[in-house]
């Protein structure tokens, strides 16, 4: 193993080996507190342009499992068709590994896919340093390479076009009811929820101006980045919302969008949601569920409209976790209620958002 550090923008250094593909990288470093979903989050597009650093200190004991693809051209075991994510950062890998499904390593799979891994990092003070600074830009660079010193920027790039379909993808042709997905960075889950409930799909890129197509309601997605780089797709949505009786769910980034295309304002959060484990309540209601998140914005809540409000709260923080509109059926969450991985308290939503169909 090769020596290499992570380099902060304040100026931190961490060092540690590579069990990855050898390359430098930069990228913006995040941490994600979850135990387990390696393999979901890696592929998960919502971390594209990210280091991603794991605080549970062991990981790749159970392996990878295989990259095959259902009848629908969906994978049967990611997120979506490779890894996004620019780089992952553990504290102990583990070379071995034993799972029923597993038929590959970690660091195999990441040497493949031409994504580098570093382990042996202090991630508990790496945490540390990101809570109290909040997310930065960071490098990972090879101790015997100091001169090849990569560059990266995060903000301001439209991570959702690198990340989208480039052209409309149908599933479930002939389902009781039609949806349009705007795909802006889409997990898998999400499509196989949708799919479960017997509904066609129409996926279309993320700035696609879907409004001349016949669809029963309107589904946003997840995906990377900064909501203020998806004007167009901000645009279309408010076009959509003069028919005030057209159902529409969005999740993650489908909640800023939506949020947006209602008058809302963005922020970016210190150091972001991802984790398993994020408490959210149910406005109007004593519910807290456990809901899987990962996002570095929020939606301000004092610039939501007289005719929108909140529908979850982050017990943690007080985010928003999604709004509602007053009279239309139209509705959000900040969480992914799909999980995969994480919990599934949630999943009660695509029935509410097939129901009104």
């Amino acid at each position: 193993m090769r020596n290499v550090t992570l380099i902060l923008d304040d100026g931190s250094h961490f060092h540690g080996k590579s069990f990855g593909y050898e390359k430098p990288v930069a990228g913006e470093v995040v941490f994600n507190t979850a135990m387990t979903g390696y393999p979901e989050s890696l592929t998960d597009p919502s971390y594209a342009g990210q280091l991603m650093t794991l605080t549970y200190p062991l990981v790749g004991n159970y392996g990878v499992p295989p990259f095959t693809f259902g009848a629908n051209g969906l994978p049967s075991f990611m997120e979506s068709e490779k890894i996004h994510a620019e780089a992952i950062i553990v504290s102990d890998y583990s070379e071995k590994y034993s799972h029923w499904n597993a038929v590959e390593s970690l660091a195999d799979w990441l040497k493949r896919e031409k994504i580098p891994g570093i382990t042996g990092i202090d991630t508990r003070e790496l945490t540390k340093v990101l809570r109290e600074h909040g997310v930065m830009m960071g490098k990972i660079v090879f101790d015997d390479e100091p001169e090849n010193i990569p560059e990266a920027t995060y903000a301001g790039v439209n991570y959702v076009d690198k990340v989208s379909c480039k052209e409309i993808i149908r599933y479930n042709e002939g389902g009781e009811k039609k949806v349009v997905l705007v795909d802006c960075g889409v997990k898998s889950n999400i499509i196989r929820c949708l799919l479960k409930r017997n509904v066609e799909i129409i996926r279309v890129p993320w700035d696609y101006d879907f409004n001349s197509l016949q669809f029963d309601g309107l589904f946003i997605s997840n995906g990377p980045g900064d909501p203020d780089t998806c004007d167009a797709a901000v645009q279309n949505i408010r076009k959509a919302m003069a028919d005030e009786k057209l159902p529409i769910f969005g999740i993650c980034m489908g909640n800023q969008l939506l949020s947006k295309a209602g008058g809302a304002k963005i922020y970016k959060l210190k150091y972001g949601h991802r984790s398993h484990n994020q408490p959210v309540r149910m406005m109007g209601t004593d519910r807290c569920f456990i809901t899987s998140q990962n996002h570095g914005y929020a939606v301000d809540n004092n610039t939501l409209g007289t005719d929108w409000e909140p529908l979850f709260i982050n017990m943690n923080d007080g985010s928003n976790e999604g709004i509602r509109h007053r009279k239309s059926p139209w509705f959000s969450a900040q969480f992914h209620p799909e999980a995969a991985s994480g919990p599934t308290d949630t999943e009660f939503l695509f029935d509410e958002f097939v129901k009104l169909l």
